[in-house]
């Protein structure tokens, strides 16, 4: 399909979509869903590594593909994806091992992430039609090729404005939940004047393309009481209305509201509340060490 054919397309279908459908202003009730980005680091973390409980919707979320090349000097590639996780230990076929073994396991990729070659991952489009053009054409190749369930935006630095960000990142979501190829989206925003106001745009016009919201709550203080997570959890899911904000914290000494001084305690007000939609954490690299003790309790704490 030429440039001119997919951008009538995409206007056309998501006319038709948005006269047809809202965001959903009811909040979301309490998930068994279970969430982990792998694969960052280049630490030798396998999928087989991190327990599984059957109990749980498990998702892994691979970390990361990025639109720059992978060159010594990476420079953007204006929506052309490259993976860079580490695809030894996470390739196509570990990713069909895992679902064969545990039904109840998906997995995604993410887009984006904190940096590349040790420098900022800025997303930097051309134009939005050129770079959801590429988007399209990269991500359902790496999509098919690895069998994805689902994607993931986690874009931290921008060269652009809040409005182009949503343009791109809506176009993209709405052709690959039209054209089913992914079967659920997600954003990872965080608070921060840089880079809310970025998916509170997408959010806006697009809310009613993304499944889930991963909130990183990790990167708020490291002295982060209960009392406080609990007060940023219903700001948040303000901003996001209707969506499913899953709760985080990082097993790689980051900041927010830590296992140790109280998050479980935090989940649990949160579930009596019919609040808890989720978990995820940051990242299954940086627990391997700990041998995935706080995966086990996550995973415990919303199966029962």
């Amino acid at each position: 399909m030429n440039s001119t054919r997919l951008q009538l397309f995409l206007f056309l279908q998501m006319t038709l979509f948005f006269t047809t459908m809202s965001i959903a202003e009811a909040a979301p009730a309490n998930s068994k869903l279970f969430r982990e980005y792998i694969g960052a680091e280049g630490v030798g973390v396998t999928f087989s590594d991190v327990p599984i409980d059957s109990r749980v919707e498990f998702h892994f979320i691979l970390s990361f593909a990025i639109d720059y090349t992978t060159s010594s000097r990476p420079k953007p590639t204006n929506g052309n994806f490259n993976v860079f996780w580490d695809t030894e230990n996470l390739s196509p076929s570990h990713v069909s091992a895992i679902k064969a073994r545990h039904r109840n396991a998906k997995v995604a990729l993410s887009l984006g992430g904190d940096t590349v070659a040790g420098k900022p991952a800025n997303f930097t489009p051309t134009s939005i039609n050129s770079w959801v053009r590429n988007a399209i054409a990269s991500i359902v190749q790496i999509t098919k090729e690895y069998k994805l369930d689902g994607i993931d935006i986690d874009y931290e630095h921008f060269n652009t404005d809040p409005n182009t960000f949503a343009e791109c990142i809506g176009r993209l979501f709405f052709y690959l939940k039209q054209n089913k190829v992914v079967s659920f989206t997600s954003i990872a925003p965080y608070d921060d004047d840089s880079v809310q106001p970025y998916y509170l745009a997408l959010w806006r016009k697009y809310g009613n393309l993304i499944d889930y919201v991963n909130f990183q709550f990790y990167a708020y203080d490291k002295d982060t009481s209960i009392t406080q997570f609990m007060k940023y959890f219903g700001t948040q899911s303000s901003n996001y209305k209707g969506g499913k904000v899953l709760v985080s914290f990082g097993t790689d000494n980051s900041g927010g509201l830590s296992p140790e001084n109280g998050f479980f305690e935090a989940c649990a007000r949160l579930k009596n509340q019919g609040n808890l939609h989720g978990i995820f954490i940051w990242s299954a690299d940086d627990s391997k060490n700990a041998h995935f003790r706080y995966e086990k309790q996550s995973q415990s704490l919303l199966a029962t």
